[in-house]
């Protein structure tokens, strides 16, 4: 991997208050007076990246990271059983990344995301599209029900020996109906050893669908502290068995409230957890979004897709 720049780390840090009991971790990297950026991770739950950045031109971009609600440096921390669970949904967060912007005194900022970060950003600039410069995403979600229900069931048909384990991880008298919702009760079990079990099953078929792609590796999802396994696991089946809380189709349907704003998406060809249909069938209704496909990717991504995705970050300082 080519690194573009010296690393940098924050120069800013500290807790938003929402106002309802959750504090929001942020920090700012680069140079105050640049660019806005805000980087959205993915998970939902996996929290901001604790690296250096060596991306983002330091010169250039005042990058913003952030912790969404409950997971990383936030706090309560979902791992917390008395963690409130109904606090956080979609909407929630995309008030967080508004309630954010306007915290730091920023009037626009390109973001920048992937996978469950791909369709908050979505989400975000759908409601607030005059508040977006540009937009980069890698490994592209709508979060569609039919998109989890392939994430979660439908996969299973290439990996049947660990679909089976996935799904025997719940209640034999849960295993026939909505698996989803059955892990999503089993994270809210006050015996920890029952959420920490249910934690490592949903993590073992998380880490099974990424196995065969070209730059898969053993324990991807499940290789973190087990308190960032809970959580993780906790938010992840909180928001996927209520459809994140999105009519199906709807980032689609209202892609043309996104008009004007400059994007750049990059998916792997060999995404198994995310297949490239629903990249396609953004691009094709977001006429300002331009779609470059890797062949050695997955869900992982590849050399070749974080150059392009890094691309894509130099391509937008300068408009």
């Amino acid at each position: 991997m080519v690194d573009l720049y010296p690393p940098t780390d924050p120069y800013d840090s500290g807790f938003l208050d929402t106002g309802d009991g959750n504090r929001v971790y942020y920090e700012q990297l680069g140079n105050p007076g640049g660019k806005p950026a805000l980087a959205v991770h993915g998970g939902p739950g996996s929290g901001a990246s604790r690296r250096p950045s060596r991306a983002w031109d330091p010169e250039h971009y005042r990058l913003v990271r952030f912790d969404q609600r409950n997971c990383g440096r936030s706090t309560p921390h979902a791992a917390d059983p008395a963690a409130d669970m109904s606090l956080n949904t979609t909407q929630h967060l995309i008030d967080d990344m508004e309630r954010l912007r306007e915290h730091l005194g920023i009037e626009k900022w390109l973001l920048s995301g992937g996978s469950w970060g791909a369709t908050l950003i979505l989400a975000y600039a759908q409601q607030h599209p005059a508040r977006v410069t540009g937009i980069t995403l890698q490994a592209v979600t709508t979060t569609r029900r039919s998109e989890i229900d392939w994430l979660y069931r439908g996969a299973g048909r290439f990996y049947p020996e660990a679909w089976d384990r996935f799904r025997d991880g719940v209640p034999a008298g849960e295993r026939d109906g909505d698996l989803l919702a059955a892990y999503a009760r089993l994270m809210e079990n006050p015996d920890r050893a029952v959420r920490e079990k249910a934690a490592a099953d949903w993590l073992a078929w998380e880490d099974a669908v990424i196995s065969d792609e070209p730059n898969g590796q053993p324990g991807m999802y499940s290789d973190r502290e087990v308190d960032d396994q809970i959580a993780f696991v906790r938010i992840c089946a909180h928001f996927f068995s209520n459809g994140a809380w999105l009519a199906e189709d709807q980032l689609l349907r209202d892609a043309h409230r996104l008009a004007g704003i400059p994007a750049v998406l990059v998916h792997g060809r060999h995404d198994m957890g995310s297949p490239v249909q629903t990249a396609w069938e953004l691009a094709k209704a977001w006429p300002d979004a331009r779609l470059q496909i890797f062949e050695d990717s997955g869900h992982a991504g590849s050399l070749a897709m974080q150059e392009a995705a890094r691309a894509a970050v130099e391509e937008f300082k300068h408009r």
